[in-house]
């Protein structure tokens, strides 16, 4: 069968490099499936999954003007074979965590105090005064953990 966009072809794997292979399919043509067109799975080293002169089904992706072919081996795979081996963000086998009746919800408790949850008010209230007590103290300079106290640059000698 002749490399036509879209067709699918029996190969031989003649050489592997770090991002493909490269497959002859016949009338002295050859191809190159690229890593990320090897398997369904991410493949960080493509020599786990082929070998040189190893047979494989490939599908024509596309050939470009100057004539290379651009090869797929996961797209060439029957559905049901891609999808065979275990996928890689599939749960863990076993029984599944139980859920809780109830969300899980911050209550607000007031600093130094028993008393019970804090309004909304409150919290709101006791960030501002914290948030204006820090910002207070980066405007006077005084924490050098913020930027602050004596600078390198420009100024003084």
């Amino acid at each position: 069968m002749a490399a036509e966009v879209g067709a699918l072809l029996e190969g031989k794997v003649t050489g592997i490099i770090e991002y493909g292979a490269f497959v002859e399919i016949g009338e002295g043509k050859t191809g190159m499936v690229h890593i990320s067109e090897v398997a369904p799975t991410y493949v960080t080293n493509i020599r786990e999954h082929l070998s040189i002169g190893q047979e494989v089904k490939v599908k024509v992706l596309s050939i470009s003007a100057e004539g290379k072919i651009s090869l797929s081996i996961k797209k060439a795979m029957d559905p049901a074979e891609g999808l065979s081996g275990p996928r890689p963000s599939a749960p863990p086998p076993g029984p599944r965590p139980t859920r809780r009746s109830t969300p899980n919800v911050w209550q607000g408790q007031r600093q130094g105090s028993s008393s019970g949850p804090q309004s909304f008010e409150d919290m709101m209230s006791q960030f501002k005064q914290t948030s204006e007590d820090k910002i207070s103290t980066l405007r006077r300079g005084g924490d050098t953990r913020y930027g602050g106290g004596n600078s390198r640059r420009g100024g003084r000698k």
